[in-house]
């Protein structure tokens, strides 16, 4: 899908970004996880970069190269919240086609086919790179939104009942 101000990076920022997200693993029951309330209005230590393991999330550097991106050609005038959050619904459709009518194992295996290995990996970029800027655009610190969420989480999945099942918490 094309649309003006669609800012493309290579895929090589997704892939750094998926590494440094998943050398700082934190499990969602940790119990030094911010308490969601307070998440939402400070920062825990947990997520002070001095912290072992450093920020869950930093795309620092990936916020910056997008926005450098959008003002090398006058693209900010068409990155409001509402453009972002629609180009990035309409990249997460993109990316869910690739998987239409797949088995189960069919869909393990997406990335690693050669005929859809590059689309797999530049839609899931798309994705990321709309998910960056729309949250840049609205100031929300992707950190400390994913460190809440995880705590929102940790408390509606104990892992004790949830551990091995697909129930939404209400049923757990």
């Amino acid at each position: 899908m094309r649309t003006p101000g669609r800012p493309k990076t290579e895929s090589r920022s997704a892939q750094h970004e998926a590494t440094l997200m998943s050398q700082n693993p934190l499990p969602p029951n940790d119990p030094a996880l911010p308490a969601p309330a307070a998440a939402s209005t400070t920062r825990s230590p947990i997520a002070s970069a001095d912290s072992p393991g450093g920020p869950l999330v930093d795309v620092s550097g990936l916020q910056e190269a997008i926005a450098r991106f959008a003002r090398e050609r006058d693209w900010d005038q068409f990155h409001s919240p509402k453009n972002l959050a629609m180009a990035l619904t309409g990249e997460v459709g993109e990316l869910v086609e690739l998987f239409q009518w797949l088995s189960e194992g069919a869909s393990h295996r997406v990335a690693h086919d050669p005929a859809t290995a590059r689309r797999v990996r530049d839609e899931i970029a798309d994705v990321l790179v709309y998910l960056v800027r729309l949250a840049a655009v609205l100031e929300v610190d992707l950190d400390e939104a994913v460190r809440s969420k995880l705590a929102t989480n940790a408390l509606k999945y104990p892992a004790d009942r949830a551990r091995g099942n697909a129930k939404k918490h209400s049923d757990l």
